[in-house]
């Protein structure tokens, strides 16, 4: 086939002929929302290094879980700012804090929406890492019986999902092990598998408040350098338990997506992190690019490139553009 026989064009020149042989799509339902829980009432904070995000107190998550599922998006991922922090992360895991009272919130208000949370423990540490300190060291293996606790704890609460997202080796396996030990066996791991050490979570540490107070993340996060290393990684959690496999960040990672898309049989998840949005926006806000189209645009590539599940502060707008398309 080639010119002039074969005119590629031809099926371009219209709306209805495009949308006919389109490759890849976008829906709502393949969108995650996160949302950050923090202490008080009536408190609704704008994030200023992610325009368009807010920090909730709980009793504002009716009506943010009312507008998630006006736009069409079913499910969220839940991050807490505790009222207080200690070295060992302990609101992390605690009856009543403030990811426990918010899931029950959200499952009272609004039962329909999927509740994901978070497992980890930087925001609760007054040291901001992801684990427990010994020798100034995050400690693996101390470090797992509280992530099971704290899994355990939102499987109380009554998340629908956990996400572990701390990077600790054996923090699937251990999550998965206490659910089931507690009839929780049908409460899936989202595992954040390949996480890398990225640039592009700074506005989420503001968001959050879990910038470390000291040395970075490097001895557990992923070397931005290494590809190979993800399959093993994400081979480890498939082997101890994981439902749902997760790349984070996506955009500056797709080519990971793409291998891990190709390598397993699970569904694979992408983080379109913090920074990646900020961008999106700070370029907007200049007018030097039509956010709308710019969002659209690199959701897209992010399915394209294999992602089953899309974690987006992006979601709800992007879901409503849907419903107009």
């Amino acid at each position: 086939m080639v010119f002039p026989e074969y005119r590629p064009r031809r099926m371009r020149q219209n709306d209805t002929f495009r949308a006919m042989i389109r490759e890849t799509r976008l829906a709502p339902e393949q969108m995650i929302y996160p949302l950050f829980i923090m202490p008080g009432k009536n408190k609704r904070e704008e994030v200023s290094s992610m325009p368009g995000v807010f920090r909730l107190s709980v009793d504002q998550l009716k009506k943010e879980a009312e507008d998630c599922l006006d736009a069409g998006v079913r499910s969220v991922l839940l991050f807490g700012l505790p009222e207080k922090k200690d070295p060992m992360g302990s609101g992390a895991h605690a009856k009543n804090g403030i990811v426990q009272r918010a899931i029950q919130e959200l499952k009272n208000k609004a039962p329909e929406l999927t509740v994901v949370t978070d497992v980890c423990l930087c925001e609760y540490t007054d040291h901001g890492h992801c684990g427990c300190l010994i020798n100034d060291q995050v400690d693996n293996d101390t470090t797992l019986e509280l992530l099971g606790l704290t899994a355990l704890s939102h499987a109380k609460a009554g998340a629908d999902m956990v996400a572990p997202s701390d990077m600790m080796d054996g923090r699937v396996s251990e999550i998965r092990t206490v659910l089931d030990e507690n009839d929780f066996q049908n409460i899936p791991i989202m595992s954040y598998a390949v996480k890398y050490a990225s640039a592009f979570y700074g506005p989420f540490r503001d968001a959050a408040d879990c910038a470390p107070q000291f040395g970075d993340r490097r001895s557990y996060q992923m070397d931005p350098a290494n590809s190979r290393e993800a399959l093993r990684e994400a081979t480890l959690d498939v082997e101890e338990g994981a439902d749902i496999l997760m790349v984070k960040p996506a955009v500056a990672y797709l080519d990971i997506i793409s291998r891990l898309h190709d390598e397993f049989d699970l569904p694979v998840a992408a983080y379109h992190v913090s920074g990646e949005y900020a961008m999106i926006k700070a370029a907007a806000a200049k007018g030097w690019i039509d956010e709308e189209r710019v969002m659209a645009e690199t959701l897209l590539s992010i399915r394209r490139a294999g992602a089953d599940i899309i974690i987006t502060y992006y979601a709800k707008e992007m879901a409503r553009l849907l419903q107009k398309m």
